[in-house]
């Protein structure tokens, strides 16, 4: 193949890149979309909301993973719960909190509502079969993390239909 003929291949292929290029662009492509087509194991993670902390605590609640539960705190909460660990056992401990956690049918966490620009509160109500209740969490963001720092005691709230009541 002659000099001449590979500039001519090396032109066209160019021009067809650049005439791909406009006809991407004009259909409306762009690498956000693009990366919304690959798979999640691929596409970067989020940083984690206060509601997926609360979710996330909850799980390890229900599983009695005693680790992965004190691990959503800090501060007093977190020191308070370390010592409940130390006393009790982390077997009883982590029966205490699939104990307390089964009767909970479901839980509904609001919009966070800011306090600072590192502080959040969210309320979350607890769905049980007989009742709801309903709770403030404090979370403070420490790093890419939010972590429950205090809670307010629970409420019980009036529900007009039972949980599970048959539709009519």
């Amino acid at each position: 193949m002659t000099k001449q003929r590979r500039a001519q291949i090396l032109t066209g292929m160019l021009m067809a890149g650049a005439l791909g290029a406009v006809l991407v662009k004009n259909a409306g492509w762009s690498p956000g979309a693009v990366a919304g087509a690959l798979p999640a194991a691929i596409q970067p993670k989020a940083d984690p909301t206060p509601q997926d902390t609360i979710y996330s605590m909850f799980d390890a609640a229900r599983d009695g993973d005693v680790r992965g539960y004190v691990d959503h705190y800090t501060g007093q909460m977190l020191t308070s719960l370390r010592q409940s660990v130390a006393e009790q056992g982390e077997g009883n401990f982590s029966r205490y909190l699939k104990e307390t956690n089964a009767p909970v049918k479901g839980i509904a966490i609001m919009e966070p509502q800011g306090l600072t620009d590192r502080e959040v509160k969210l309320r979350v109500e607890y769905v049980y079969a007989d009742r709801n209740e309903v709770q403030v969490f404090y979370l403070e963001k420490l790093g890419k993390d939010w972590r429950i720092v205090r809670l307010d005691s629970t409420e019980r709230i009036k529900t007009l239909i039972p949980y599970g009541t048959p539709v009519q």
